[in-house]
Formats: structure tokens, C-alpha cells, sequence
């Protein structure tokens, strides 16, 4: 038996995605995170899901066992183009497998080709849950090859792991899961593409900043926040080509931040709307992530949100 290290997949943040301002936040994040969010790397679940029972960052007593064939994957598990190479232990039922925005409920335990097991929810008990995409990518892509009730080896490389000097004390190099698809929940169909994406129509209002907006629902407030207020939201946005980069309603929960974190559109747009409205933004490049953003990925250009103000706090 292995003896179980503290570092927990539990206690990592997920692969961050461009986001506001500065540092990228967590996974999936948009204008709705703070400025000063971490990057990190992770299969881990993201901050604002992960379990906080001590049970989750307490470690085993004892490790599993190693399998014997952790050091190298035998040749009859099959590889994909990326590099990731897995072997069904135990076939699943159904024929439905999860796509990258549904949320899971796995059992795993994680080696180091060693066979030191560095993590694993079996120790402790119960499953975690998460969205497909909030994972590393050996885990996002390998989870999508599954079917409910499968368990899968997986033999993951370096770079679609947590790399070979990762941070926050995650485990270096090729790593090896043993992952139990234990269910899965299909995410929230994706709003239609708004009809006027490309330009906001001659009824939206503007300001002098440049932003454009219309009202789709009327709120039923009469207070319409502060940027130094908290506030509450689901949206989703658009470039001006209807390519929707990010949803809280595909990921099925609404999100919360100060509205003095997030690009100016946002600070600005959202300030003018009431609690329970719902309305359309057009956001200048200037007043969103820019022309030619810093961080790699963020959308360019002029965007596209359609906000609802569920909150204020």
C-alpha cells in the first residue's frame, strides 16, 4: 500500500480561462469574476463548486494499491492523437457519454507512474462533481469517451496533466486515474444567437461611453446597484459573428461578483438596470477585453451579453 500524500485534486483550482481584466479566474469565467482571481492548473473541480467538509482535504490513512501496469499502459489500451491513453476496466451501460459543458459525478484514485497514489475519493468515501471542461484536458477528454456506470484507466500525459513543474503541489509528470463514471447530467440547451448580434438595432439606447443597450424584461426592483455592490447574474455572451464564448445558463447556475471587478461594459451596463430585468449589451472593444487582448483566448472585439439581474447585494 501506498501511503496517501495531502495534495488533493479537491484542493486545486481549474484550468483557468480568460477572463476580465488582469490575472485569468477559473475555468469558464467571463466579465463575472474578479481582476485579482488566480490562474492555476487542475483536474480538480472549480473554486465556487469544490466541497469545503474537512473529509475533503483530510488524507487517507492508508493508500490503494498501485496497478500493475501504472508505469507504462499495456498494448492493448487504446491512444487518441493527443496522447491519452486509456483502457475500459469495466463497461458502462447506455450508449450516451458527456459532452464538455455537462456535469459528472465520478469515483477516482490517482498514481504517479511509481505507483505513489498522490489522491482518491474512494479513501474518502464519496464522489465528486463537476463540469467536463473544468478539468485537466486528459480528464475532460478522457471523461467524454465514457458511458455512465463506466470505469476507465487512464494513462495521461504530462502536458495534458499538470505539466512537469506544476504548482500548488500537484503531482509532476505522466499520471495514471482509475475513474468510475458514476452519472452524469447534460447541461442546459445554449440560448439562441440574438437575431441583431451583429449591431445594435436603432431602438437600443447609448451612452456616451458607447455602449448600447435595450431592455428584453422589465425588472420588478426599483434599486438598481452601485458599482460597489455585489450583484447576482445569469447571461451569456456573443462575438458579432453569434459565436456564444461563455454561459452561466449552459452551466446551469447563475454567478456573483462586485461589480467594481469586471470589465467597464459590465461595471457600467449593469448599473443601469433594476433587480429581476433582463437586458442586451453592446460592448466596444475599449469597454470590453480590447482589440488585441493580452491574455490568449479572450474574445475580440465588439460583444454581445444578454444579462439578467437576478440580485443585489
Amino acid at each position: 500500500m501506498q501511503p496517501r500524500t495531502t495534495f488533493s485534486l479537491l484542493a486545486v483550482l481549474a484550468m483557468a480561462l480568460p477572463a476580465c481584466n488582469d490575472p485569468p479566474p477559473p475555468a469558464s469565467a467571463t466579465p463575472a469574476e474578479t481582476a485579482n482571481a488566480p490562474a492555476s492548473a487542475a483536474p480538480a473541480i472549480s473554486a465556487g463548486s469544490r466541497p469545503t467538509s474537512a473529509a475533503a482535504a483530510t488524507p487517507a490513512a492508508s493508500g490503494l494499491p498501485a496497478p500493475p501496469d501504472v508505469a507504462a499502459a499495456p498494448a492493448d489500451a487504446a491512444k487518441t492523437a493527443s496522447g491519452l491513453t486509456s483502457k475500459v476496466l469495466t463497461p458502462g451501460t447506455g450508449k450516451d457519454k458527456p459532452g464538455p459543458e455537462d456535469k459528472v459525478s465520478v469515483h477516482y484514485t490517482g498514481w504517479t507512474t511509481d505507483g505513489k497514489m498522490f489522491d482518491s475519493s474512494v479513501t474518502r468515501g464519496e464522489p465528486t462533481s463537476f463540469r467536463v471542461n473544468q478539468v485537466i484536458k486528459g480528464w475532460t477528454e478522457g471523461l467524454q469517451l465514457m458511458t455512465q456506470g463506466e470505469k476507465r484507466r487512464l494513462w495521461i500525459p504530462a502536458d495534458l496533466a499538470y505539466g512537469k513543474t506544476p504548482r500548488m503541489g500537484a503531482p509532476a509528470g505522466d499520471l495514471v486515474f482509475d475513474v468510475e463514471l458514476v452519472s452524469f447530467t447534460p447541461a442546459p440547451k445554449p440560448p439562441a444567437t440574438p437575431e441583431d448580434v451583429k449591431a445594435a438595432p436603432a431602438s437600443a439606447k447609448k451612452t456616451p461611453s458607447g455602449l448600447a443597450y435595450r431592455i428584453l424584461k422589465k425588472g420588478t426592483g426599483d434599486k438598481a446597484p452601485k458599482a460597489t455592490d455585489t450583484v447576482t447574474v445569469n447571461y451569456t455572451g456573443w462575438t458579432t459573428d453569434g459565436k456564444m464564448f461563455d454561459s452561466s445558463v449552459v452551466r446551469g447556475e447563475p454567478t456573483s461578483f462586485p461589480l467594481n471587478h469586471v470589465i467597464p461594459g459590465w461595471t457600467e451596463g449593469v448599473q443601469l438596470m433594476k433587480a429581476g430585468e433582463t437586458a442586451r449589451f453592446w460592448i466596444p472593444a475599449n469597454l470590453a477585453y480590447g482589440d488585441k487582448p493580452s491574455r490568449p483566448g479572450a474574445p475580440t472585439g465588439r460583444l454581445v451579453f444578454d444579462i439578467e439581474l437576478i440580485s443585489i447585494k
